[in-house]
């Protein structure tokens, strides 16, 4: 069985979605070529694989006292609520989720460990249907005490292909909490793998949607886009993002949107004139109560405006639940923090209402269509 799908829960609004289907319409689901284009590293370890770090990490770092000091027995408290399920009842509590996480990938060799995992979770299958048919992993460089950042992304390089370039590549993500020159040695980073024929596509904006000078970031995607790499921006993910930063984040000409939950009437004509897919993370808007339910999720208005969109998953396994001129792409965020999978968003999609949207298969073929359409290659923009 592949590494981690034994272990994986789903719950909440996507596994009431998937009980709620027929046998021929999972197999429907399953048998969709779809895109996961919005995943981010840290937020999609398989839970077998965090606890195998974390058992290794208090190995090494505590072998005299058995692995019980202050700060293992916190780390140790950390895996195990992520274990449990967390509960949000706003998307910043999301945020202080990571610490232990990133704990746990601080050196080359754990952080492709979690890598590996992820991309087997993915794009593996014991059924003949892979989770995705393609993958965009996402991750933040981080510098620890093993490695600066270009080893970090080279690390995950170093996974991701040994994968043929039509199944996995690389987004390198700048947080909204970095220094300018944290950011612009992610840039760097950036342009110098993909000049030297790394898997890398794309540069995202992700982090505190109520952190940064969004000004500040101006000339690194400004650079990313002269280097070739698509631009993918978390934006309007509350409702009191700014109208004005908004604006400002669509002047960086971004490929694809993510979650785009709030936009004004205005931001929504340039993202129609412009045709910026919309990376869709339902149950992550659900269950960081950014959308009350499916009846008001915005995903309809861009189905309803025949606007791309991408299904997608966010995060895995870790939170439980209390005509298209836009591109919407269906991805499923973090799957460790929602306890959900990508069969189970496109699930969300074909359940008949309250559980779903009753989208027809033919509806739905369309959209993962779209969500394959909106990929990053190398040296290309997909959409435009």
């Amino acid at each position: 069985m592949t590494p981690g799908l034994e272990s994986h829960v789903i719950a909440g609004h996507a596994a009431d979605a998937l009980a709620s289907l027929t046998a021929s319409q999972v197999a429907f689901l399953k048998s969709v070529p779809k895109a996961e284009l919005h995943a981010h590293l840290n937020g999609s370890i398989p839970l077998p694989t965090l606890q195998e770090l974390a058992h290794q990490y208090i190995l090494e770092h505590d072998p005299q006292t058995d692995g019980h000091s202050p700060e293992l027995d916190t780390l140790r408290a950390s895996v195990e609520g992520l274990l449990q399920g967390v509960e949000l009842n706003e998307i910043h509590e999301f945020f202080g989720l990571f610490p232990a996480i990133y704990t746990l990938t601080s050196t080359p060799a754990a952080l492709a460990t979690a890598a590996r995992a992820v991309l087997q979770y993915f794009l593996s299958s014991d059924d003949g249907y892979p989770s995705a048919a393609y993958l965009e992993l996402r991750t933040t460089p981080r510098e620890s005490s093993s490695m600066n950042r270009l080893q970090y992304l080279e690390s995950v390089l170093g996974e991701i292909e040994q994968y043929p370039e039509d199944k996995a590549a690389l987004i390198v993500s700048l947080d909204r909490r970095m220094s300018a020159d944290v950011a612009a040695e992610c840039i760097n980073c950036a342009i110098q793998l993909k000049r030297s024929g790394r898997r890398i596509v794309g540069v995202d904006l992700c982090g505190d949607p109520k952190a940064g000078n969004m000004e500040e970031f101006a000339v690194h995607f400004r650079r990313a886009k002269e280097a070739g790499l698509g631009i993918t921006l978390h934006i309007a993910e509350i409702e009191e993002s700014p109208a004005s930063e908004i604006l400002q984040l669509l002047s960086f000409q971004p490929d694809r949107l993510g979650h785009a939950t709030f936009l004004d009437s205005n931001a929504k004509d340039i993202v129609k004139r412009n045709k910026s897919c919309i990376e869709i993370c339902l149950s992550s808007n659900l269950l960081c109560k950014t959308v009350q339910t499916l009846d008001v999720h915005h995903i309809r208005y861009y189905l309803e405006h025949d606007h791309p969109i991408a299904i997608c998953v966010e995060c895995l396994p870790y939170f439980i639940s209390t005509g298209l001129s836009y591109s919407i792409n269906l991805q499923t965020d973090d799957i460790l923090p929602f306890r959900n999978s990508l069969l189970a968003e496109y699930a969300m999609l074909m359940a008949a209402p309250p559980l779903g949207l009753g989208l027809t298969e033919e509806e739905i073929e369309e959209i993962a269509k779209m969500g394959m359409e909106c990929r990053f290659r190398l040296g290309a923009r997909m959409h435009k």
